[in-house]
């Protein structure tokens, strides 16, 4: 075989397109990947809208690849032919910023993003540098392992550097894709662990997922109901609406921290002595590198976290992204080559 199929913008703003292309071939310190599996994100929007600087098209989206390598290039180290490996947000690093000198790949001055920098994972096959690669474990199927490379690896990274420690009480604003897997790694961390949503219809979800408490947003005053409970250690905005994050912000405990994963262009507001009598923050995290993604597979694995997913297969990718926008789909979308 010396073509493929994959799904491809061609302009910004301009449709998806399933078109036959050549296999390419892997140049030097990289591999490619017979894609067995590719979530879609929120983030994909970058490229179909052309939000993204320097995007050059047309390019095929996504950033949550799972597959098996079938091809290598000169000067790989460590990878065989076969190895089952995923690639998520995190696409390769210059390796000589100022970042990358400090072992700090992910916040590297010139780095990669799959489906935006290069080709993704829209497509039966995709080339990848060797140092975005991760392995994946066994025990995890590829449309289960696709989310935990973006959604995963975002809550989790960012609940493991948040400061809090066992028996804390962590709240996990939105109930989405990001946030239905981080209140099951809230939970599983040994967090008390708080949902929080607008409206009923997803309490049971919640206390399924393993938060002990939920707060609906549209009913309570979700300040207030955390200060009842002594404070949030860290609140984990999931959601991209700023003002939900600016309401919560008044439910921080002493040193609490509102962290925020939800990209969002809009403002938080926040009086300054909100923050300042009780020594409170805001911060947010990107996602993570390769080894932060084996981290998040090893413990999605042992502590038996799932993402719930939406299986389209490759020719229906519009219609797949058209419903992660939409925000009906619970909780992520993940293009299946196997369909």
């Amino acid at each position: 075989m010396t073509g493929m199929r994959a799904v491809q913008v061609t302009s910004p703003n301009g449709p998806f397109e399933l078109v036959e292309r050549p296999i390419p071939l892997p140049p030097a310190k990289h591999v490619r990947i017979k894609v067995e599996a590719c979530g879609i994100c929120h983030s994909d929007a970058f490229t179909k809208l052309g939000a993204f600087p320097g995007i050059e098209y047309p390019r095929v989206p996504g950033h949550e690849v799972v597959g098996r390598i079938d091809a290598v290039g000169a000067d790989v180290p460590g990878w065989r032919l076969g190895a089952r490996v995923g690639v998520g947000w995190h696409g390769g690093h210059c390796g000589h910023c100022t970042s990358c000198r400090k072992g700090d790949f992910i916040t590297c001055s010139k780095g990669l993003v799959p489906g935006v920098s290069y080709d993704g994972g829209y497509a039966e096959y995709m080339i990848a540098p060797f140092e975005a690669l991760a392995a994946i474990p066994d025990e995890l199927s590829s449309v289960d392992a696709a989310p935990l490379l973006c959604a995963g690896i975002t809550t989790f990274n960012a609940l493991r550097h948040s400061g809090a420690v066992a028996g804390d009480t962590v709240a996990v604003l939105g109930i989405g894709g990001l946030g239905h897997l981080g209140i099951q790694f809230a939970a599983k961390m040994g967090y008390r662990t708080v949902a929080i949503a607008r409206g009923t219809d997803k309490a049971a979800l919640a206390q399924q997922l393993g938060s002990e408490i939920y707060i609906d947003s549209t009913a309570q005053n979700v300040a207030a109901e955390l200060s009842k409970l002594g404070g949030a250690r860290v609140i984990l905005a999931t959601v991209t609406d700023s003002k939900a994050m600016s309401d919560a912000v008044g439910g921080l405990g002493i040193d609490g921290k509102l962290l925020i994963v939800g990209a969002s262009m809009q403002p938080i507001e926040v009086p300054p002595l909100a923050l300042i009598p009780g020594r409170r923050s805001i911060a947010g995290w990107p996602s993570g590198t390769a080894a932060d993604s084996e981290d998040t597979l090893a413990f999605s694995v042992l502590a038996a976290i799932r993402p719930l997913v939406e299986i389209y297969p490759l020719v229906r990718a519009a219609e797949a992204y058209e419903r992660m926008m939409s925000g009906k789909a619970r909780f992520r979308v993940v293009l299946s080559m196997a369909n």
